[in-house]
């Protein structure tokens, strides 16, 4: 490894990485794991968003809630101590964070440089004066932060963000999510279930629009029964916070009442001071960094990976996005990130597992040739034999033919909706990859009572209907 050239007043490496979080983390240790000097540049927290205000804290949570739910359905009643609940959310995220503190990264032969990075030309950056230059290569990877809507006196109410919602000390009695995405389902699913009463307020006519229509029904309907309470379909107008309460009008005149208001409606990128334009590093019309599918932007021997491209914000993709921005800017064998491939979970109960297209995507890019099957979880052993019913597999496939007796079609897609649809989404997402056929997936021994059998009983649905096809067509003759 070549060490970081140093004066008192400027630092070299082979690769400079500004940001800390999971995609600037995984391009560190990537470049460092291959014998190369690395600075990386973070002005707040190592470990960045994920760990401490994102998915860390917030799966954290939703295990202290199901705690909660667990012993309530047994017959346990009373108040939830607040300050147990949040003290192990704290106490996981310092777990967590140990892997990414300066000591750590320093054994890992990554030296950290704390401060605000700014250009200052091609190749050349600033960090609080000090002068760093990248002899290799420059990866960006500063994130987003929570963006705002535009709403009449939102700013005002100083309401809850992914940023600050996990330090409240105290819970509020009455708590409005503006947002029907995976982060308001989430949180909204878990408070509910530790005695706040959550109320979702989104603007389109369902929850979770990302997601097949048959998941937003099933999620809302779950939830709906645990006591949230949906508005849906109409804009917020206006957000007042008074004395007593924080008042939330929508466009159509609905009003809710809150003791706090939490914002899950979209992200913005953090790009205030790195003068990006300085190195000739363009952004899109949104303000994300521009990069091109091998992660490289407009500028030479600059990249930009994770959520501050604008692409699917998910740590894992971030990480990817990391390593094969490093391996790019090594002149390997060039890789393209294909973000058809990557799967997602919102981590409600059940959580849905989504790869690939929809079946309306499907439709529109194959026509009448694609093909679904699908099954509800309900009518699978392990289903009944829990009785968490609530879900379905969907799969998608390309046009179909027979390959050596088997029901062919490529899986392009998938959906489930199931307690471990997080665990179970990875099998078909590795089919998706390689582009298997469906009939591959109904040949797949599974253990006997799993979840994942349902993916073997819905891809034989395939063959069946295949078959039935091609006995139609016989009688016909």
């Amino acid at each position: 490894m070549t060490p970081p050239s140093t004066t008192s007043s400027s630092r070299e490496a082979d690769f400079v990485v500004v940001g800390a979080g999971a995609a600037g983390l995984a391009a560190a240790w990537t470049a460092a794991r291959k014998g190369h000097s690395v600075i990386l540049v973070e002005r707040h927290r190592l470990g960045g968003d994920c760990t401490w205000t994102g998915c860390v804290p917030s799966k954290a949570l939703i295990t202290e809630a199901k705690k909660v739910k667990a012993a309530r359905d047994l017959g346990f009643e009373g108040d939830v101590p607040w300050d147990r609940v949040i003290g192990a959310v704290h106490d996981r995220r310092a777990h967590v964070s140990t892997d990414e503190d300066e000591p750590t990264l320093r054994s890992q032969g990554i030296e950290v440089l704390t401060g605000e990075a700014s250009f200052t030309g091609p190749g050349r950056l600033s960090v609080d004066g000090t002068a760093v230059r990248a002899s290799k290569a420059i990866v960006l990877a500063t994130g987003t932060t929570a963006a705002l809507p535009p709403v009449d006196g939102l700013a005002d109410a100083r309401p809850l963000t992914n940023d600050t919602v996990f330090e409240l000390t105290t819970q509020p009695k009455r708590l409005a999510i503006l947002g029907g995405g995976p982060i308001g389902l989430e949180l909204g699913q878990a408070f509910q279930r530790l005695g706040t009463q959550v109320t979702v307020v989104e603007g389109e006519s369902r929850v979770a629009t990302k997601e097949e229509p048959e998941a937003s029904a099933v999620i809302q309907e779950v939830l709906a029964g645990e006591g949230v309470a949906f508005e849906l379909g109409s804009f917020v107008a206006s957000v007042v916070r008074g004395p007593d309460a924080v008042t939330i009008t929508t466009e159509d005149g609905r009003v809710v009442a809150a003791d706090e208001v939490l914002v899950a409606t979209g992200r913005q990128p953090v790009t205030d001071g790195l003068a990006v334009e300085r190195a000739g590093v363009e952004l899109t019309d949104r303000g994300f960094v521009k990069v091109d599918e091998k992660m490289r932007t407009t500028a030479d021997d600059v990249f930009a990976v994770g959520d501050i491209t604008g692409g699917l914000q998910f740590t894992h993709v971030g990480y990817d996005q990391g390593q094969l921005a490093v391996n790019n800017a090594l002149g390997l064998i060039p890789m393209s990130y294909d973000d058809r491939v990557v799967p997602w979970v919102t981590y409600t109960e059940p959580e849905i597992g989504r790869v690939g297209l929809s079946e309306a995507q499907a439709f529109a890019e194959y026509g009448d040739h694609a093909r679904v099957a699908c099954m509800p979880i309900a009518e699978t052993d392990r289903a009944k034999v829990t009785g968490e019913t609530a879900g379905f597999v969907k799969l998608v496939a390309g046009p179909h033919t027979l390959v050596r007796g088997l029901a062919g079609g490529n899986l392009v897609g998938a959906t489930i909706v199931a307690p471990p649809a997080g665990e179970m989404i990875h099998e078909v997402a590795l089919a998706v990859k390689q582009k298997v056929i469906t009939g591959r997936l109904a040949q797949m021994t599974h253990a006997y009572p799993s979840w994942s059998l349902a993916i073997r009983e819905t891809a034989a649905q395939f063959f069946f209907e295949y078959r039935g096809r091609e006995a139609r067509a016989a009688r016909a003759e």
